[in-house]
Order: C-alpha cells, then structure tokens, then sequence
C-alpha cells in the first residue's frame, strides 16, 4: 500500500470514529402564574393579569347580567302599561255608550206613566165630541189633573208653597211690583205661575206679583 492510500484510509477511519457533540440540557422552569411561559415573548406594553383585574372583569359581567335582567324586568312593566292602558281605554268606551244609553231611555218609566195621562185626555175629548154636558167632561179633566199631579209627585216634584204671603227670592220671581201702605216688607199679591222643587232642590220657581212698602 502506497502511502498516500494509509494517508487516505486514516482520515476516512477519523471521520467514522468521530461522534457528535450532545445537545446541551435545557432546564424546564417552573410556570410561575401570572407570568410568561417559557420561550413566550412579551409584546411591549402588554403587562399579565392581575388579581385586580380580574376582579375588575368579574365585576362587568355581574353589571352586564343585572342590565339584561331590568331591560327583561322593563320590557316586562310596559307591555303590562299598554295591556292596562287597552283595558282602561276599552272600559271608557263601554261607560260612554252605557251613559249614552241611559240619557237615551232615563224618561221611559216616567214616560210610560204619562201615556196613562194622555189616554185619559183622548177620552175626555171623546166626551166632549159625542155632545155631552159639561160635568162628565169636567169630572174628566179634573181625573187627567190628579192623574198627571200624582205621577210629578212620584218623581219628587213638589208645587211651592207660599207661607204667609211672604216674598222669598230664592224661590219666587217677580214679574211685577206695586207699592202698598198696606205692607211693612215684600209680600206676594198673586201667584201668576206656580213653581215647583225637584226634592231639595228648586226646579221652577213661582212667577208673582209682589206688593212693596210705599217709600217716604
């Protein structure tokens, strides 16, 4: 063997007898929390969490939870308002019509009562038609007036009654006046029109004549 081929064999035999170098041990740290992990890379600015922030958070999403539920509780009182508010509209429209209704047909027992009235009128003009004398025809008038004065009294309509002449404004209305030596205060000469009360309360007052005490 020629020399240059023990050169050559030499350095082929180092090359396969030479071993690689063993990586280096890379120790594995302990996680400590709130921290980066290793080999994690911080971006500038961004700091870990903190217990305060997470307190923060929890915080928002109870405030986000109580914000639905009164929106939910909101929600909730209008549709109740505009359910009153249909009913509270649906009754004023009832009480409209009944009240309509009853100004409508108030009168028909009175009325009802005051055909009695007028039937006993067209008898007496039935009388008064066949030639009759006049007592039958008058004892027919007089039976239409006790009728008709029954059916007001019924009803709280009483006629005013004028106690010892004396002149009442409250209750009388002079149509005319006529001084008198005779009078010391207003007194009523004549009932012109009769006035009556509807209960307590005066429905037409007495149209008189009043006699006045003479001046001077």
């Amino acid at each position: 063997m020629s020399k240059p081929d023990e050169e050559k064999k030499s350095v082929e035999i180092e090359y396969i007898t030479e071993k690689p170098e063993a990586p280096e041990k890379i120790e594995k740290k302990e996680e400590i929390p709130g921290e980066p992990a290793v080999g994690e890379t911080v971006k500038e600015g961004h700091k870990p969490e903190s217990e305060e922030g997470r307190n923060i958070k929890s915080k928002l999403k109870k405030r986000d939870a109580e914000i639905k539920q009164l929106k939910k509780e909101k929600d909730e009182l209008r549709d109740q308002f505009l359910r009153k508010l249909a009913e509270m509209e649906n009754l004023k429209k009832r009480l409209e019509r009944e009240k309509a209704d009853y100004l409508q047909y108030a009168l028909s027992e009175l009325l009802l009562e005051l055909l009695g009235v007028l039937d006993n009128f067209e008898r007496a003009l039935s009388v008064a038609e066949q030639g009759a004398d006049g007592k039958p025809f008058r004892d027919g008038i007089e039976l239409i007036y006790r009728m008709y004065l029954n059916v007001l009294l019924k009803k709280g309509v009483q006629p005013i009654e004028i106690k010892d002449r004396a002149f009442d404004p409250n209750l009388h209305h002079a149509m005319a006046t006529e001084e008198s030596d005779q009078v010391k205060d207003p007194e009523v000469a004549e009932v012109l029109q009769k006035g009556y009360m509807l209960h307590n309360r005066l429905l037409r007052p007495s149209l008189v004549r009043v006699l006045l005490p003479r001046k001077g």
